[in-house]
């Protein structure tokens, strides 16, 4: 693909790495952007917003380059669940989303700034959570760190323990939605 230069905004080692299965070189700038989550705004628009405000922090200091910007947040009947505080916030939220089926919403932003350039988009897949004693929800619990993911669990480490089903795109769980974002990238091209 020829693209400009392309700029990760964020410093999460799990989007570098999912975006590392492209073929695209890519620096990583992290992104000053405050995230918001106001509540008359659907899961989709909070995580695009989110994504937009982290993209734009950079590209307004990169203009010749395609900033890419992310945000992934879990939601249960439009309930946030965000990263926790401490543990005990990590087992809460764990607690209510076990035995149930939840939606995983990664917004997506790409902005270059000198070709007067953007689009923003989201995905949104499924993830059915095994029933879960609490047990179950300390022993995962003890076999990661919780502290920095949203929703308290990682699909990619351990997951088998309390995840049950995927309906969607496995990678947007993790952090970004690897095909959906390809195919976006290679439209992106067609059009430069």
């Amino acid at each position: 693909m020829k693209l400009p230069p392309l700029i990760l905004a964020s410093t999460s080692p799990r989007r570098a790495e999912l975006l590392g299965l492209l073929p695209l070189k890519f620096q990583i700038v992290a992104s000053d952007a405050t995230e918001v989550a106001h509540a008359h705004l659907s899961p989709h628009e909070i995580c695009q917003l989110n994504a937009h405000r982290k993209a734009r922090a950079v590209a307004a200091k990169n203009p010749g380059a395609l900033v890419l910007g992310a945000d992934t947040l879990v939601f249960l009947d439009r309930k946030i669940f965000g990263k926790p505080r401490n543990l005990a916030d990590a087992e809460k939220m764990l607690s209510q989303l076990q035995g149930k089926i939840h939606q995983v919403v990664t917004g997506v932003s790409l902005i270059h700034v000198g070709g007067q350039r953007e689009r923003n988009f989201s995905v949104s897949t499924d993830v059915r959570f095994h029933p879960l004693n609490p047990a179950q929800i300390r022993r995962y619990l003890s076999k990661i760190n919780p502290l920095d993911k949203a929703g308290a669990y990682a699909v990619q480490q351990h997951g088998e323990l309390i995840i049950a089903e995927i309906s969607g795109s496995f990678s947007n769980v993790v952090g970004l939605p690897v095909e959906e974002l390809h195919a976006e990238l290679a439209a992106w091209n067609r059009l430069t």
